[in-house]
């Protein structure tokens, strides 16, 4: 009986584990990502290995997305070279990599018009969130969906220069 109860326990145990998201961290072993490149009029990013695209996604962006990010609450996605700073493999979308925004310039901007330049800029998912609202739904982030931001987690190392154009 103490054997049964220890074999169905385990059994039980298995199931759960199974259910989990065991997929939300995966490995890459391919080429190194050396920049990334968004599009915000295509909605459109690349990850590259010198010149060669390795993948391209589709994105959504901030909910005001023309124009480059200059205020906290503008609505806008910002332009120009950054690098990812940050992780948070426990983001409210899933899982997200940091962007280095706001420089000192866009600081000092903000601050000489009384205002903050904001930040949190980050590259997320939607984790259920925010399905049928539209392509640009952000506070200013770029958004993919849950499957390709575990690969670009996986693929992007802190470091990476991000280029946003208009």
């Amino acid at each position: 009986m103490n054997r049964r109860t220890l074999l169905l326990g385990g059994c039980a145990l298995a199931s759960l584990a199974a259910c989990g998201d065991s997929g939300k961290f995966i490995t890459y072993d391919g080429p190194v990502v050396t920049q990334i490149q968004v599009f915000k009029t295509n909605r459109m990013m690349y990850l590259l290995h010198g010149d060669e695209v390795l993948k391209k996604y589709k994105i959504g962006l901030g909910g005001d997305p023309i124009g480059p990010k200059q205020f906290e609450g503008d609505g806008k996605t910002p332009e120009g070279l950054y690098y990812i700073n940050r992780r948070n493999p426990n983001s409210a979308y899933y899982l997200s990599i940091g962007i280095s925004y706001p420089n000192p310039q866009q600081v000092a901007y903000a601050q000489s018009q009384g205002k903050q330049a904001g930040g949190d800029i980050f590259i997320h998912g939607r984790d259920g969130k925010n399905k049928g609202l539209g392509r640009d739904w952000t506070a200013g982030c770029i958004a993919v969906k849950d499957k390709e931001i575990r690969e670009i987690y996986a693929m992007v190392q802190d470091g990476t220069p991000i280029f946003i154009f208009p």
